[in-house]
């Protein structure tokens, strides 16, 4: 077995594919389209070069995904091992790993490398019918069209401190494609949830998010923009799924109220504790 790093990512479209099928619900975007596409990946080859699964790591040493076809499964403890404990492989040395409960293979060879695990983030979706009654807000949520985006870029800095330089290109894109909205009061921005879909892979899907004004919070306005967004998703035949971290009582709090159940974890596997 040779593991090698790979740049273009074409030759594993088909193991991406299978490693989205086997998850057990929709994996959260911004770690499938996000963090893991900017990762380094490396392909496991076996019996003279054939491609048996792939990883990927990222720059701090973890890895963010780990797949291993379905004819070489007898083989993934092996390639699990060597990726992980030996540090002259091409992966390098692997501090730990983020993984869903959703994965249950990948998942389980975490519990099986690491000793020590905390929980990242809550992984919500919702149940398989729509939505039984019509929502009745009328709460003015709108997309945020192209002369707006220096505002919501403002708006996001003051409400979560999100570097500018980053939400000027996430943003950018989101308003491009029409999956920004924001709701206004007296000229001012006081909420923007996002709606983001996918062009391959969870296609059924859909990632939601809201962001409060810090004036407007604790007053049911995140809930409220979150079932907005989820019967405009359902009223194109998509399903609405979403994450927060832990800690983020508020936001479970919300997203809860906005008939999502947490379903699944994201967790945080270390090869040493956290306070060595």
């Amino acid at each position: 077995m040779n593991i090698e790093p790979i740049d273009e990512l074409s030759p594993l479209a088909e193991l991406k594919e299978a490693y989205v099928r086997q998850a057990t619900a929709p994996l959260d975007g911004m770690w499938l389209t996000g963090f893991a596409p900017m990762a380094s990946h490396f392909a496991f080859r076996v019996n003279d070069h054939e491609l048996a699964g792939y990883c990927c790591v990222n720059d701090e040493g973890y890895m963010l995904q780990f797949f291993v076809a379905e004819a070489h499964q007898h083989l993934s403890s092996t390639i699990f091992a060597t990726v992980t404990q030996d540090r002259d492989s091409p992966a390098g040395a692997i501090r730990g790993a983020f993984v869903s409960t959703a994965e249950p293979r990948y998942f389980s060879l975490c519990l099986d490398a690491f000793p020590h695990f905390t929980v990242n983030a809550l992984m919500y979706q919702r149940d398989a019918t729509p939505s039984a009654r019509p929502d009745a807000d009328d709460l003015p949520l709108r997309p945020v069209v192209p002369a707006e985006l220096p505002q919501a870029i403002d708006f996001a800095v003051a409400s979560i401190g999100a570097p500018i330089d980053w939400l000027r290109g996430y943003y950018g894109n989101l308003v491009r494609r029409q999956e920004l909205f924001g709701v206004w009061a007296d000229g001012e921005l006081v909420a923007t949830g996002e709606s983001r879909g996918y062009d391959a892979l969870q296609t059924a899907y859909v990632d939601v998010g809201v962001v409060v004004s810090p004036s407007e919070r604790g007053k049911g306005l995140a809930t409220r923009v979150l079932r907005k967004l989820v019967t405009h998703n359902e009223t194109q035949g998509l399903k609405s799924i979403c994450s927060t971290e832990e800690g983020n009582i508020a936001a479970q709090k919300a997203i809860t109220r906005a008939g999502f159940f947490a379903s699944n974890r994201i967790v945080r596997f270390e090869a040493s504790s956290l306070e060595a």
